[in-house]
């Protein structure tokens, strides 16, 4: 028989090769690859950029099984698969006369894995992606389930949980009534403007966005995606800080076709398509690229910004676009937000990993003094064990780990740096 072909993450940067590959379809049988492995890792939508989920046993799909959202109008929540992506969730959610807190820039992403990474949307008075979950079902180490939920006192360390606590079969999520948006984009924004109005931007709307290319004089683009019941204006201003509203759609990427893009220049809709970037129908590039992104506690952003700026050419040198985006502190361990309100600085490189490695090393060390936490799911060089202690309920992390899967089924290389 010839050897199965490996697994490739979603950019093609890591080759997976377990021993085995399952895709089980029913939770019974989950369960008993689940119970029968010596390790295992879950691979979901793809969308890593680091060995997060790779596994030397076995790789677990549970897409084959059959997914499922419902919803509890009395209690505002949904229960869903977490394989489901937030696409087909935000869809099923919106039907029902419900939206979701927030959504990150693409909706192809899958639940489980978000929420474990604690990857995020923006805005100044919004949690990330795991702030919404009520309660998580995890496959345990035998095979059984095991359902943590809010109030629990192993809840806030198991909603981001790097893969490390169980695979997750289902998570219930806090709803909040549909609603609608606008989504506006402005041009040429000044850097200096930025670092001199960066509360007022990031604050000007339910969500903001800034994107630049950076290089020697670097402008942003500035994304407002504006709830229409807090709008009270019928119109929006003309400019912001010098900067023109834009007269045509846009792509984050300058010169690039804005069609994979969610509608703006004002035009009203649900919600689940406007807090993406990007329309679900669309794959918004090829995945011929790398990311990385740092978090960092917001009363740094402006210096945050400015070191950046000092190696703005570097940085422009493989980058194709970084984004600015903002979020609020959460008591969640091992979120990125942990502790403080938190600046994302997110990074989509070139897809040329040697040009790109050396200026992700530059720009960890100009980040330093600010001790940026890296996005788990992302590309880093800063070593695991110096990750962990920016984390103070890392220990306590380490310990519930050990509790729940005391022999490492669900560690794999990655992880287990943090914990030896």
């Amino acid at each position: 028989m010839p050897e199965r072909a490996p697994l490739h993450n979603w950019a093609g940067n890591i080759a997976f090769s377990p021993a085995r590959f399952e895709a089980p379809a029913t939770l019974d049988e989950a369960r008993a690859v689940v119970a029968g492995a010596e390790r295992v890792r879950v691979l979901g939508s793809g969308h890593s950029f680091n060995e997060i989920a790779a596994s030397d046993d076995v790789m677990l799909s549970l897409a084959g099984i059959e997914p499922f959202a419902e919803l509890d109008i009395l209690k505002g929540t949904v229960r869903a698969a977490g394989w489901l992506t937030y696409a087909a969730l935000s869809a099923a959610v919106h039907r029902a006369g419900f939206a979701l807190h927030n959504m990150a820039s693409l909706p192809h992403i899958s639940v489980a894995g978000s929420i474990a990474t604690g990857t995020h949307g923006s805005g100044d008075r919004n949690g990330n992606l795991a702030t919404a979950v009520a309660a998580i079902e995890f496959i345990g180490p035998d095979g059984e389930l095991r359902t943590v939920r809010r109030g629990e006192e192993d809840f806030a360390g198991s909603v981001v949980h790097l893969g490390a606590l169980g695979v997750v079969h289902s998570v219930t999520l806090d709803l909040l009534p549909a609603f609608e948006m606008r989504q506006y984009v402005y041009d040429g924004l000044p850097l200096d403007a930025v670092l001199a109005n960066f509360d007022e931007l990031t604050g000007a709307a339910y969500s903001t966005s800034l994107f630049t290319p950076w290089g020697a004089e670097p402008e942003f683009q500035f994304w407002v995606k504006q709830r229409t019941a807090d709008q009270t204006h019928p119109f929006p201003p003309s400019s912001r800080f010098g900067a023109p509203l834009a007269d045509g759609p846009r792509h984050p990427v300058p010169g690039v076709d804005p069609e994979a893009c969610t509608v703006q220049q004002g035009q009203t809709g649900p919600w689940h398509e406007r807090l993406p970037h990007f329309k679900p129908e669309f794959t918004p590039s090829s995945g011929d690229e790398l990311q990385s992104e740092y978090l960092i506690a917001r009363t740094d952003a402006v210096a945050a910004l400015k070191a950046l700026a000092g190696i703005g050419e570097r940085l422009g040198s493989v980058l194709q676009i970084c984004e600015v985006r903002t979020m609020a502190a959460d008591d969640l361990w091992l979120s990125p937000a942990f502790e403080r309100d938190t600046v994302g600085l997110h990074f989509t490189w070139t897809s040329d990993e040697a040009a790109v490695r050396p200026v992700v090393g530059a720009l960890e060390a100009a980040l330093e003094p600010f001790s940026a936490r890296p996005h788990w799911g992302k590309l880093f060089t800063i070593p695991m064990n110096e990750i962990g202690s920016r984390y103070r309920r890392m220990g306590d992390f380490a310990k519930l780990r050990a509790r729940v899967d005391p022999e490492g089924k669900f560690t794999n290389d990655f992880s287990a740096g943090l914990f030896d």
